[in-house]
């Protein structure tokens, strides 16, 4: 069970993280087969700070990833999107640093 209560849900034979998640990628397919966006892609994956070695550690501690729920194109505006129900303090550290690191604006759908 995970720590919010969200149940996994299966479309297409593709695992989704909740049932949220699972229909907003129905709406997102019906919208590409509609025209409206394209490009459609999930769990993208974004580098925000390389993997970094601290005095007197053994190893790496490994790099600051955000995973994307969802990327496509809006015209020619790439969207990048998260499914949430729970806007946890480490989400919003992430999606500060998409913007100030990156430039990308994550999009918040419920």
């Amino acid at each position: 069970m995970s720590k919010y209560s969200n149940k996994k849900a299966t479309v297409n034979n593709l695992l989704f993280d909740s049932q949220a998640e699972a229909r907003r990628y129905k709406v997102l397919c019906a919208k590409e087969i509609l025209g409206e966006i394209k490009g459609l892609e999930r769990q993208i994956v974004y580098e925000l700070a390389p993997a970094v070695k601290f005095d007197g550690a053994t190893r790496k501690t490994p790099a600051l990833r955000y995973v994307a729920d969802f990327g496509y194109w809006e015209g020619d505006k790439r969207i990048i999107e998260d499914v949430k129900g729970v806007l946890t303090p480490a989400f919003k550290i992430k999606r500060h640093l998409m913007k100030t690191v990156l430039g990308l604006e994550v999009r918040i759908t419920k």
